[in-house]
Order: structure tokens, then sequence, then C-alpha cells
């Protein structure tokens, strides 16, 4: 089989997976499609070391480290130290309904994306991506304890989100 066409079966199905985690991590769709678009050039120059089994935490982590070195070039700044989500837009039976649950939904997009980056990523790993404890470990190059931390840590910070408070308060109310 040739690189291309082991290319075309090992990593283009995972494409929508790698854009995700791209978009999530970068927080901006252009600079996502250039992380995937640098990645995609790696795991064709790397395509003989993929494994035929899940190529996708493979293409995950390829993500990842493209997405970091692509940081450390255009934000430095942003670098960050060790210091699903389903869909809640689910249409309502009436606009107003449906009007409430897109506010909730645009709240926890936000609240997800102020999450420092080590936490919003592995919740995002998880939550959205839907990978084991064991293939997050994999793709962030972490412990399986430093996940399941993590994963803590970010559920935590969901729940005390100021932005989520907010729609919590509103539902009471509505309630």
């Amino acid at each position: 089989m040739s690189d291309a066409s082991r290319f075309a079966a090992l990593v283009l199905p995972h494409l929508d997976a790698a854009y995700n985690l791209a978009r999530w991590l970068t927080r901006d769709p252009s600079d996502a499609d250039d992380v995937v678009q640098d990645a995609c050039v790696r795991a064709l120059r790397y395509i003989g070391a993929a494994r035929t089994g899940d190529a996708r935490p493979w293409l995950l982590t390829i993500v990842r480290r493209a997405f970091y070195d692509w940081l450390a070039r255009n934000r430095p700044g942003d670098m960050v130290g060790e210091e699903a989500l389903a869909d809640l837009a689910a249409p309502g039976p009436g606009p107003e309904q449906a009007a409430l649950a897109r506010a909730d939904a645009d709240a926890l997009e936000e609240a997800l994306a102020a999450l420092p980056l080590p936490y919003r990523e592995v919740l995002v790993l998880r939550e959205i991506e839907e990978l084991s404890y064991k293939q997050i470990a994999d793709v962030a190059d972490i412990p399986i304890g430093t996940v399941m931390s993590r994963l803590a840590r970010a559920r935590a910070m969901l729940q005390r989100s100021p932005l989520l408070r907010e729609v919590r308060e509103a539902a009471g109310s509505r309630a």
C-alpha cells in the first residue's frame, strides 16, 4: 500500500476530530485550519509509523504537537505552565425555548474556551472527542493520574464559572 493510500485510509476519516481539537485549542477557525494542515503534513511524513489499529489518537497526538509548535511561533505569551459536553442546543418546543438553549450552549462554549489550556485540552479530548483516559494520556504525553486530576479540576472550574452560574440562576428563575 502506498503512503498516499495509507494516509487516505488512516488519517482522512479523522479530519473532523483533528479540526475540532485544533479549533478548541486555538479558539479560532482560521488558526485551526493552519494547525490541521501542519498536522496532516506531519502525518503524511510519518505515515509509516502509524499502526493500522485506531489511527485517531495517533493523529490527535500530532495535532496537539502541531498546535503547541504553532502556539510557540504565533502566541508565545499564551503558553501555559503546568499550573458532552452534549448537544445542549437541541431545539425546544418553541422559539423561546430554542433561544434559551442556544444561550446556554453559548455560555458553556465560552466557559470552556476560558479554561486554562491544559484543562481545556483534556476536557475536549474526553467529553467531545470521547477518548479514553489512556488515549488522552498518550495524546497529551502525561500520566493517567494527571489526566484524571486535570479532568476533575476542569469540571470543577466549569461548575464555578460565573458564566455558567448566570445560566443556572436564570434557569432557576424560569422554573
